[in-house]
């Protein structure tokens, strides 16, 4: 197993996980559940982590697709998109740290917490969204916003007329 495919193993875990933690915590606050509330902030930090881990792998996958032919600049926007998300994850992370230790300790703040980290996990999810598509965009060509399906019917014929020739 490559950089590459620990990359692509990686990276999915912080995307859903941001969207299954969002909805455990909201419900979680609108029912007054501190153990769901607990269950959402520990999702949100092992997002981070895994996202780290992500990030471990980034620069090797990034050698071995530009060897590929990918445009090193569809990476390097890939790549500036990610760190900034990560940036967000780790603070994401230890506000939920935060929150941890303000609900076992029963403070009074801890429904404080929980609303600014819906609100930051909300965000984060935005642009988990957008990095995990501008990851996708690096081989899958299809999914590009230039994309269109003449030249996706144009590259089907392509590949079909060649099958044929085999």
């Amino acid at each position: 197993m490559n950089q590459a495919h620990l990359h692509m193993v990686f990276n999915h875990f912080p995307i859903i996980g941001l969207f299954f933690g969002i909805g455990i915590l909201a419900y979680g606050i609108i029912k007054k559940q501190t153990i769901l509330v607990n269950t959402a902030y520990v999702i949100f930090i092992v997002c981070m982590i895994m996202a780290k881990a992500t990030m471990m792998t980034g620069e090797g996958a990034e050698e071995i697709v530009e060897e590929l032919g990918i445009s090193h600049d569809i990476i390097h926007e890939h790549e500036e998109m990610a760190e900034t998300f990560m940036k967000v994850l780790y603070v994401l992370g230890i506000l939920s740290i935060a929150g941890l230790v303000v609900n076992i300790k029963k403070h009074a703040k801890a429904a404080i917490v929980s609303y600014v980290v819906l609100i930051l996990a909300i965000g984060s999810a935005i642009l988990a969204k957008n990095v995990g598509t501008s990851g996708g965009e690096i081989r899958h060509t299809e999914i590009r916003e230039n994309a269109s399906n003449g030249n996706a019917s144009e590259a089907n014929h392509e590949e079909e007329s060649h099958n044929d020739d085999h």
